[in-house]
């Protein structure tokens, strides 16, 4: 093994860092650009919505009619086909899931009656998606996500199984590989004639705006729109949020799903709660507008995420030869491929100061089969951090690779 790289190991190590690089997380320069939202509302302000509800009160439980509005503005979408919830679209993943175990959807039987429910599983994938099916005894199974999504012929011969339920789905800037879903793709989804009828597409948009180039915008169609025309419209659960927009603790959240889908969303919700921040809805509404003002502010989190990923993806060029990555147009991650080194690279960057995602995470129950993933999230650290990190990283890769 080379002891020039080692040496140089030993020297990071003794600066005794801390670099975090394990979640998708904005960075403060980010959460700034969203500052002057606090100022949009104060103790003088009408808190009254153009339909004349007040925002301060009880009621509405679906959200206001203007925030829908907002939202079916900036997703292309009928405001109708919209419920509104809290600032986490991953706890109404959460709900929904858990609702169809306790209750079932649209009159089916509870999934928790079944003795089996499986799932399917685009990887690599988001490890929260995939902890809420353990977390509820869900089986899940892999499938393999292509450049243009996933293998959609293997999901038409799974989905003839009636024991299976759902599939994850972050069609735009998918987290961790930036994968964008092809047209056709997205076509297939919505044709899909699943054996169980309550079986549920969980399109997880979280990143239809986040695009890193203006000029290579990638762009993909309404899924609920397309189901529509093929009268298939109660497959699909859209869920969106402002969380990467404006602040992740205090954004909001959104169900887009057809009309029979909402019903039965509704009778569990009202029983939950009587209604979620609509002072937070106004002030949203409030600061960015429209379309336009929501694309104005993405434009600002270009500037600043696009530096960082570009530098990541210079860094690993210096270790071509041992690994490839993805080169996303948007999104928070990039997925890095080093062959059966993963779990060694990820401990040995711990040794040096440099905390990644756990091996496997991308994956059902931990379990990356050929030890290759790593997820890399550059947003959350400053200029500085990231260079040091990519150093460790790049530094870890040789040592591994050539040993």
């Amino acid at each position: 093994m080379n002891e020039r790289l080692l040496k140089e190991f030993e020297n990071i190590k003794n600066e005794h860092l801390s670099l975090d690089m394990t979640r998708g997380k904005p960075s403060t320069e980010q959460l700034d650009l969203s500052m002057p939202m606090m100022d949009v509302l104060n103790s003088h302000a009408d808190l009254s919505d153009s339909h004349g509800v007040d925002s301060r009160n009880y009621g509405k439980l679906d959200g206001l009619d203007e925030c829908k509005e907002f939202l079916a503005d900036i997703t292309g979408t009928n405001k109708d086909n919209i419920i509104i919830f809290g600032n986490s679209s991953l706890n109404v993943m959460y709900d929904c899931v858990a609702d169809s175990m306790l209750y079932g959807i649209n009159g089916s039987t509870p999934w928790s009656k079944l003795g089996k429910v499986k799932w399917l599983c685009p990887v690599p994938g988001y490890d929260r998606h995939f902890a809420i099916c353990e977390h509820l005894g869900i089986e899940m199974i892999n499938i393999p996500l292509h450049e243009d999504g996933p293998d959609m012929d293997l999901i038409e011969e799974l989905i003839k199984d009636p024991l299976v339920k759902g599939i994850w789905c972050v069609p735009q800037y998918s987290n961790p590989s930036g994968t964008t879903y092809s047209n056709e793709i997205v076509e297939r989804f919505a044709k899909l004639k699943p054996a169980a009828k309550d079986f549920r597409i969980y399109w997880d948009n979280a990143y239809s705006f986040h695009h890193l180039y203006e000029d290579k915008q990638e762009h993909i169609p309404s899924i609920l729109s397309l189901a529509k025309k093929y009268h298939n419209e109660d497959i699909v659960y859209e869920f969106v949020s402002t969380s990467k927009i404006s602040f992740p603790g205090s954004g909001i959240a959104a169900l887009i799903a057809s009309n029979n889908n909402l019903k039965s969303v509704k009778e569990h919700l009202q029983i939950k709660t009587i209604s979620y921040d609509k002072v937070n809805q106004l002030r949203h509404v409030r600061f960015f507008k429209d379309l336009s003002g929501v694309k104005e502010q993405m434009k600002k989190h270009a500037n600043i995420l696009r530096p960082k990923f570009e530098y990541v993806e210079k860094r690993l060029e210096e270790v071509k030869d041992y690994c490839y990555y993805s080169k996303p147009l948007g999104g928070y991650f990039i997925s890095l491929y080093v062959k059966n080194k993963a779990k060694e690279i990820i401990s040995k960057c711990k040794e040096a100061g440099l905390r990644l995602t756990d091996a496997g995470c991308a994956y059902p129950y931990h379990n990356d089969p050929t030890n290759s993933h790593i997820r890399l999230a550059p947003s959350y650290m400053s200029k500085e951090e990231l260079v040091k990190a990519m150093d460790i990283l790049v530094l870890v890769i040789k040592i591994e690779c050539e040993k």
